[in-house]
């Protein structure tokens, strides 16, 4: 066994990216405060072939040291665009077909694991701020809240992990994969 060189992984070029199809799965940051969360968040969606990133309030925009700093040069191979107010961005999304889940706790939210969504769906996800989650005027937009199953202490994963696992969830549902 050996590891693979770059040049042998038959990575697309950032032109051959953007010109591939994407799965129909947006993220949306809503207040996201660090950057480098911001960063590894396009990172993930650039790996997962997702359609594009939303930023939101005070999530930080590129061009950006910090995002690019872990984001690699995905903040110039992912689609994104930013809005002031997270609610002007889930209503043109909800025009657009999208289902809209929040990843957050609530009093009725559902395991991720008991989605069932077909791979002609049109899905955005909503990530939250690092320390208040997702925003009180994104709720009423939502169709549903979702939550990671935990058995730890804490009730709570850094909002690039949990991005991480969320976005590969529901690209590789969308693409049929499982």
């Amino acid at each position: 066994m050996r590891k693979l060189k770059l040049e042998e992984l038959g990575r697309l070029s950032v032109e051959e990216f953007k010109e591939s199809d994407k799965v129909s799965l947006i993220v949306v940051c809503d207040n996201i405060r660090s950057a480098l969360n911001v960063g590894s968040i396009f990172r993930t969606a650039d790996a997962m072939g997702i359609e594009k990133v939303v930023l939101c309030g005070i999530t930080s925009t590129p061009p950006s040291n910090e995002i690019n700093k872990t984001a690699i040069g995905a903040d110039e191979s992912m689609d994104w665009e930013y809005f002031e107010e997270v609610s002007v961005a889930l209503k043109q999304l909800k025009t657009d077909g999208y289902q809209i889940y929040a990843i957050e706790q609530t009093n009725s939210s559902v395991e991720i694991l008991d989605i069932s969504i077909s791979n002609e769906q049109k899905i955005a996800i909503i990530m939250g701020n690092e320390v208040h989650g997702v925003s009180d005027e994104a709720l009423p937009l939502i169709d549903q809240a979702i939550e990671l199953r935990q058995y730890g202490t804490k009730h709570s994963l850094n909002v690039a992990v949990c991005a991480g696992i969320v976005i590969h969830h529901f690209a590789e549902k969308l693409r049929g994969s499982f």
